[in-house]
């Protein structure tokens, strides 16, 4: 349902005034779930490096345990990554002042279908001569 001239007009009005507002623009970015996980990402990265470096100097010293402790490290750091990326992907919608969730049809889990699904929908939807 499009919105009446005077709507539209108090829209923008509103939509100015929160844009000139940099409480309200640091609030809304510091709730937003993909800043949260760019730093997550950036995070991981930096410790995977340490890790790296604790790797290469344990082996260069020849003190296995350092190096192990460094491979140990950057497969923990990793983990957490492809954790914030997952996290960061998910259909959840993050409110200033809450959460809600987005709501998904019935029988869809938001995934790719795998390849028995699609053979499935594919065998329904064969011409009726083909049965």
């Amino acid at each position: 349902m499009p919105l009446s001239e005077h709507e539209q007009r108090l829209f923008e009005q509103i939509e100015r005034s929160l844009a000139e507002d940099p409480k309200f623009a640091s609030a809304v970015r510091a709730s937003d779930p993909r800043f949260h996980a760019r730093r997550r990402l950036l995070v991981a990265a930096g410790v995977v490096i340490v890790g790296l470096a604790l790797l290469v100097y344990g082996a260069v010293i020849k003190t296995p345990p350092l190096a192990v402790a460094g491979f140990v490290v950057m497969l923990a750091a990793l983990g957490y990554a492809v954790q914030s990326q997952r996290r960061a992907q998910s259909p959840d919608l993050h409110v200033v002042g809450g959460t809600t969730s987005r709501r998904r049809p019935r029988g869809r889990t938001g995934r790719r279908p795998s390849f028995l699904d699609r053979m499935e929908e594919r065998w329904r939807q064969r011409p009726e001569g083909h049965r």
